[in-house]
């Protein structure tokens, strides 16, 4: 007997079992995280000829010279922040704006911050027609971070920077955490923040990674 066709739901099915499997078996142990990355599908976040890939491990280009992170990476980021659920989050570096919708499941509200004008529409408008809630969007310079509801409980930064901005420093709460890649244009290491009191942090080194750059004020200059 001919073996019957896969159906989509079947293959996605697979495919998220994999990429689940794959995350605790990378020490993602999170359950809050595992369940909210089981809970938003990717598919709606990429792009049409890479749905086949939609949970694979690596980063896929979503245009603009930008990408949607790796499962992984995306987890090990959230993970660190430690969310318990009443905390207000900002994200910087929207994109497709699938890690706004992760957050928005782990947090009470989410502020996100891109800087291209046209993947911030484009993610406003594909938040708004999946129905995720809780999620405040601005097209602006995600290095100085988003002021006017500050003080945040978490900052997550999806673009490598030089540094961590000090803007985003100030606008962290006492114990608060932000998790950000930090080093050259073409690698950085993740680093974790926990800011102590007004003054004061510790930063641990949570491995190797490579994002897009953080271009801004207090980020990486425009590339020629």
């Amino acid at each position: 007997m001919r073996p019957q066709p896969h159906s989509y739901r079947s293959t996605r099915e697979r495919s998220l079992d994999a990429m689940l499997a794959l995350l605790e078996l990378r020490g993602i142990h999170d359950r809050c995280v595992l369940a909210a990355m089981t809970v938003v599908s990717r598919e709606p976040f990429v792009e049409t000829s890479d749905i086949l890939d939609a949970y694979a491990d690596h980063a896929l280009s979503i245009g603009h010279g930008q990408t949607i992170s790796q499962p992984y990476v995306v987890a090990l980021m959230l993970q660190a922040l430690e969310l318990q659920g009443n905390e207000h989050v900002l994200e910087i570096g929207t994109g497709s704006g699938y890690s706004a919708a992760v957050l928005s499941q782990l947090a009470a509200h989410v502020y996100t911050v891109e800087r291209d004008p046209m993947l911030s529409t484009t993610a406003r408008a594909r938040l708004a027609a999946l129905g995720y809630d809780g999620i405040d969007l601005m097209c602006g310079d995600g290095s100085l971070g988003w002021p006017e509801h500050a003080p945040y409980d978490a900052i997550v930064v999806t673009a490598g920077g030089p540094t961590i901005p000090q803007a985003l420093v100030d606008q962290l709460a006492i114990g608060g955490r932000l998790v950000m890649p930090v080093g050259s244009r073409e690698s950085q290491y993740l680093s974790l923040l926990v800011k102590t009191s007004a003054h004061d942090y510790t930063i641990t080194d949570l491995g190797a990674v490579a994002f897009v750059p953080l271009v801004g004020v207090q980020g990486w200059s425009e590339p020629a």
